[in-house]
């Protein structure tokens, strides 16, 4: 008898869970599906799990597939459970391709390609939707949204598209994702929502058809050059019954929430100026450095160092003034935000080409929050006070690079569970943004 067994989640059970359970059963004579558990799945990353263990474990069983079902509850079971019922195969599908390379040492390992066109639940009572998801453009950044997938429920990626067809055809032979270079049209009818990773110029035009089309979208900073084209994205979605984010992720993670939360909370008094720095020696060639036009400190990174600025401050600020330090091209190396509000004063600085200190310091009348560089992770912040004998360390808990967080989210609000992100903060955004590229075009740069 040739023993074969499996792991997953299987949240939201479909389509595409049935598939694989069928594919593995074919390697063998007896199958084990092992379901993890909602603690487990946390501490492995997974950010949204919507299922109970005991749901989840009896949409399995319904299948008839599986011949034994066992809880996976801790790291290192998988070896212990390939020992203890003496596994000839080990299998799981193609998104966790190299992770479990190491178990062939105990038995064979086998990867199932990914399922496409996974478009609903099984489960007749739920009504969570799974979202069927193409992303706009092939780079690295769409590269990361792939692989965070699998550590998010509720969303499935479909197809890409991208107009420079050989660029595209290499994603899609890496990925196994379908992808479209000839027909903006044609790849949005395969979908429910798209995710734009394209160059900035192009985001605000994907974004404005997808919306059109009644898809949702969920798109990369900045979504648009000016606060009216921001306003009229909104006014263009609540009008078609979708849902428009901003992929600010810092907005998304729970650290983030914590340390505003903190700071909203009297513990450091009232709040009256705020510091926020996001630099990096960006690489020469990156599409931020050799971009004059589009590129740049402030394209790049300005909205992470304005969102908490944002968030404590409000929109309505008294005064901005933004100053750079840019190449003879006209691209910026370095830009510093100053606003001023009724109660205080924030500065937002952001660099390609200059290197600072990345701190977050938020400072008030009783004491400070600290959170250094990468502060946009928001991984661990300080309390401190004047007595420094009663400084307060916290280490909220963080998962990959923070964008399943976003991922998360983007779900959540298509099935109107949460909004971490308001409209008048991402108009409010487009609006710096848009004094920022109008003194660019007076420079002449």
């Amino acid at each position: 008898m040739v023993k074969v067994i499996t792991y997953g989640t299987f949240d939201l059970f479909h389509q595409g869970h049935v598939k694989l359970l069928e594919r593995a059963k074919k390697l063998g004579d007896y199958l084990i599906v092992g379901v993890t558990t909602e603690h487990f799945d946390e501490a492995r990353g997974k950010v949204n799990v919507v299922d109970s263990c005991l749901e989840r474990v009896e949409n399995v069983r319904k299948t008839g597939l599986a011949d034994e079902i066992i809880i996976e509850d801790h790291a290192g079971q998988k070896i212990e459970d390939i020992q203890k019922y003496n596994i000839d195969i080990f299998t799981v599908g193609s998104d966790w391709v190299g992770t479990f390379d190491y178990l062939s040492a105990l038995c064979k390992v086998v990867y199932l390609e990914r399922t496409p066109n996974i478009s609903s639940t099984l489960l007749r009572s739920s009504q969570f939707q799974i979202v069927k998801v193409g992303i706009i453009g092939t780079g690295r950044i769409a590269a990361r949204f792939v692989a965070e997938e699998k550590y998010v429920s509720g969303m499935n990626i479909i197809c890409t598209f991208n107009p420079e067809a050989e660029s595209g055809k290499l994603f899609e032979k890496r990925y196994g994702i379908r992808t479209y270079s000839e027909s903006y049209e044609r790849f949005l009818d395969e979908v429910d929502a798209v995710y734009v990773a394209s160059p900035n110029e192009t985001h605000y035009e994907y974004a404005r058809a997808a919306v059109v089309a009644g898809k949702h979208v969920l798109c990369e900073n900045p979504i648009a050059f000016n606060g009216r084209d921001a306003e009229g994205l909104f006014s263009l979605a609540e009008d078609s019954g979708v849902v428009i984010l901003e992929g600010i992720k810092t907005a998304y993670c729970p650290g983030f929430q914590q340390l505003i939360n903190t700071a909203r909370s009297g513990q450091i008094g009232e709040i009256r100026d705020i510091e926020a720095c996001f630099t990096r020696l960006a690489n020469p060639r990156s599409r931020e450095c050799t971009d004059a036009r589009f590129g740049g400190a402030f394209l790049e990174y300005a909205v992470y160092t304005l969102l908490p600025i944002f968030k404590l401050y409000g929109t309505q600020y008294q005064d901005v003034k933004i100053h750079s330090i840019k190449r003879e091209d006209g691209l910026d190396l370095y830009t510093k935000i100053d606003l001023m509000y009724g109660q205080g004063m924030a500065t937002a600085k952001c660099g390609v080409g200059v290197k600072t200190e990345g701190q977050l310091v938020i400072s008030g009348t009783k004491g400070y929050i600290l959170a250094e560089s990468p502060w946009w992770l928001t991984k661990k912040y300080k309390l401190c006070y004047e007595d420094p004998g009663k400084t307060e360390t916290f280490e909220p808990k963080f998962q990959g690079d923070g964008l399943r967080y976003e991922m998360s989210e983007f779900v959540a609000q298509i099935n109107k569970n949460k909004y971490l992100l308001t409209k008048n903060e991402i108009v409010a955004m487009s609006e710096i943004t848009e004094i920022f590229m109008e003194e660019r075009m007076r420079s002449g740069k």
